[in-house]
Formats: C-alpha cells, sequence, structure tokens
C-alpha cells in the first residue's frame, strides 16, 4: 500500500496492521496479544504467567528443589494401654511427600522465570538448540529446546530442566557471559550485510528482525523490529534517511508514528505503540516497526538526514 502511494505517503507515512495469516488473503484486525509465532510465540516464549521456581541450593545449580518430606510407612496407633480412659485418639493422617517422589523433580518448568532460566537458555544457544535470545521466561520454544537436547543425550524428553538435565547441559557449554545472558533484542543479531560496515548506517535485517543503529561497523544500539505484510512488504535495497519527524502523526491512517525517519517514500522506522502491544501477531503497512521507545527515541537523535538505510534478507 506504501508503494502504491509513496507520493502520498511521504507525508502521511505509514502504521501497524494486523495481519490474518490463517490463508483467508485479507488482512484483519486481530485482538491483542502475545509476542510470538511462537508462542508467537511468536509461538514460542510468551509474557511471564507464573511464579518462578525456587532459588537454588547449590549456586552453581539454575534452581533447586527440595527434598521431599519423610512419609511414614505406617499410620502411628497410640498404644492402649497408656491412653486416657473414655477417651479416644484418631490415628494421624499420613504426611503427604512435597514433591513427586516417582523421578528427580524438575528445577524449571514451563512458567518459571528469571535469572536461573536466561542461563538454561543461553546455555541451549550455545548448542544451536534456541533460535531465540535468553528471554528469562520458559515458555514452549525453551520447553522444545529442552526436549530436543533430551532426546539428544538419551534422558527422558519432559521438556523440563530436571537435575540430570541441568548437569548434563552444563557439562557440554561453558559459563554465559553477560553479554550472552541479556543480549540487546530477542533474535540474535545475523553477521551485518557488508554495506553496514562502513560509515553511519541504520542497519535492518529481515532474518534477525533486528535494528542495528553502526558507525564504522560498531553496533552502537540494537532492537527488535517488525515489517509489512505480504500485501504492503517493507522494502529492501540501500536507502538514506530523507527526513525525520519527531512526532509524526500519519493521515492516511490516522495514526501516530513517533520518532519517524523516512527512507523509501512514505515507508519509515518509527515506534509502534502496536507493535510493543501485540508483537509479531501484527504487522505494518510497510514501515519499519520499532517496539522499544527508549532505545528509538535515542537512535532518533542520532541519526541525521543523509546516513544510509540498509534493509536486507
Amino acid at each position: 500500500m506504501c508503494g502504491a502511494i509513496a507520493v502520498l505517503a511521504l507525508t502521511v507515512g505509514c502504521e501497524g496492521v494486523t495481519v490474518d495469516t490463517s490463508g483467508a488473503g485479507e488482512p484483519s484486525r486481530a485482538a491483542a496479544g502475545v509476542d510470538g509465532a511462537d508462542d508467537t510465540g511468536k509461538n514460542g516464549d510468551k509474557d511471564p504467567r507464573a511464579a518462578t521456581s525456587q532459588p537454588p541450593a547449590d549456586p552453581k545449580e539454575p534452581a533447586g528443589a527440595r527434598e521431599p518430606e519423610a512419609v511414614p510407612s505406617t499410620p502411628t496407633t497410640p498404644d492402649p494401654a497408656t491412653s486416657a480412659p473414655g477417651s479416644a485418639t484418631p490415628s494421624p493422617t499420613p504426611t503427604r511427600p512435597a514433591i513427586d517422589t516417582r523421578g528427580p523433580a524438575p528445577l524449571l518448568v514451563e512458567g518459571s522465570e528469571g535469572r536461573h532460566v536466561r542461563e538454561v537458555q543461553a546455555r541451549l544457544q550455545q548448542l544451536g538448540l534456541l533460535q531465540r535470545n535468553p528471554s528469562g521466561y520458559y515458555g514452549t520454544l525453551t520447553s522444545g529446546s529442552v526436549r530436543e537436547f533430551q532426546k539428544q543425550r538419551a534422558l527422558a524428553q519432559t521438556g523440563t530442566t530436571t537435575p540430570e538435565t541441568w548437569r548434563s547441559l552444563r557439562d557440554r557449554t561453558t559459563t554465559p557471559t553477560a553479554a550472552q545472558l541479556n543480549p540487546q533484542t530477542s533474535y540474535p543479531i545475523a553477521d551485518p550485510d557488508k554495506r553496514c560496515t562502513t560509515g553511519r548506517v541504520l542497519c535492518i535485517s529481515k532474518e534477525s528482525r533486528t535494528l542495528a543503529w553502526m558507525i564504522d561497523g560498531k553496533v552502537m544500539a540494537a532492537m527488535d523490529v517488525r515489517f509489512g505484510s505480504q500485501y504492503t512488504p517493507t522494502r529492501e535495497g540501500t536507502f538514506k534517511v530523507d527526513f525525520k519527524s519527531r512526532d509524526h502523526h500519519s493521515t492516511l491512517y490516522d495514526t501516530p508514528m513517533p520518532f519517524a525517519m523516512f527512507f523509501s517514500g512514505g515507508q519509515a522506522v518509527h515506534y509502534s505503540a502496536d507493535f510493543a502491544a501485540v508483537g509479531y501477531n501484527g504487522a505494518s503497512h510497510g514501515c519499519v516497526n520499532v517496539r522499544d521507545r527508549e532505545k528509538i527515541a535515542k537512535v532518533f537523535d542520532e541519526v541525521r538526514a543523509g546516513d544510509k538505510v540498509i534493509v536486507y534478507s
């Protein structure tokens, strides 16, 4: 749509629309949801909705599990000879075990969250079993990756990080660095296109769904982005920032486009509240949407008209 009305779009821009990917062939509005394919899992790992697991007793392990309470083998029955006359003392009810004793208690399960989850995710990523960067939330993508690791190691394929699974994973990986545990984006930043390695560049990868603000080959900032739908695709190629508009408002779609940096007709890089709300369940009308307002605001202040914009797959 942005491509078809480039002259008009130059002043009005484009914004997000939710796309029906069921195959019906027509765009539709969808209810706000979570990021994912995933989930989005986009999808995969969703926003946390469950309590975190208990912290580990052993600082080397990501999370701990208490030993089950002792369970009496038989109920205790009072000695009739020592019981008070005329009083009936009921037998105490056997104590339930704190955890299931049929097997090792899982350290981390779907719904767990926190730094221990990040460590497991970072180690799985080292082995090429997790294609998303650590999020700190144990969702379906993480459990699927754990299940694949368990399959490779001939372990019970539960998808939960059991003590045995954790030991095996730890033995085959290295301690994650701070950058590996807390990356700048949800998806790994692919090796930048060679066109991004010189000068001042907004380097935008459709494959990794990331935008990297680079100066002479150094990444100054990086953030998650999403693109246009199949009906209004984001154009690829080498462009430049034509002009900037801090508080831009699209008259075509009657929607705000803060921190807009136009690079191809009406297509621009800009903050999207819709992207922040529904994630990859939506799409734009061709623009490059950013969901981190703080990051794009900072980059907006640093980028100059004339800086390169590279969009590639």
